[in-house]
């Protein structure tokens, strides 16, 4: 289970076609550590993270026309990277100065079910930033209620 609340850092998000396989594959190949699943009521994965020494990556479905995996763009390689600001750190303030910057807001600074408050902008080229910071320390049985989602270690436990 990943640590509440994130240290600050970074994190590659990557999706897949077939995450679950990813994410099974990902484990066998390069000794990836599952750290958790987050599944919806039928079972489908909607994010998991793994860990690696002290990093990690989260794994994920093709969830918009912005995110997809290489396998349905002919090869090219897409991701996105999410950022953890530190504990305390103002999050609307780095996305006003993002945008003062030239940054595209695609989502507005909003807390989440899980207790971190979020926004995303894309760069000048159009790569896809994620930033957050836990605002709200929570426990899995407390987002799992708040967002109907079923959250464990791997898929098939």
């Amino acid at each position: 289970m990943a640590d509440q609340p994130r240290p600050k850092g970074l994190a590659s998000a990557v999706c897949y076609k077939d995450a679950k396989a990813a994410f099974r594959w990902l484990e066998e190949a390069f000794g990836f550590e599952p750290a958790f699943v987050l599944l919806d009521d039928q079972g489908n994965l909607a994010h998991s993270e793994m860990e690696y020494g002290n990093s990690s990556i989260m794994i994920g479905n093709e969830w918009s026309d912005d995110h997809r995996s290489p396998a349905n763009l002919g090869g090219k390689n897409t991701q996105t990277v999410h950022v953890q600001l530190g504990q305390g750190e103002d999050i609307d303030a780095h996305c006003e100065k993002a945008r003062a910057a030239g940054a595209d807001i695609i989502a507005e600074p909003e807390t989440q079910f899980y207790g971190d408050r979020t926004y995303r902008a894309k760069d000048p080229e159009g790569h896809i930033w994620t930033f957050g910071v836990t605002v709200a320390e929570k426990t899995s049985d407390e987002w799992d209620a708040a967002g109907g989602f079923k959250t464990k270690t791997r898929l098939d436990d």
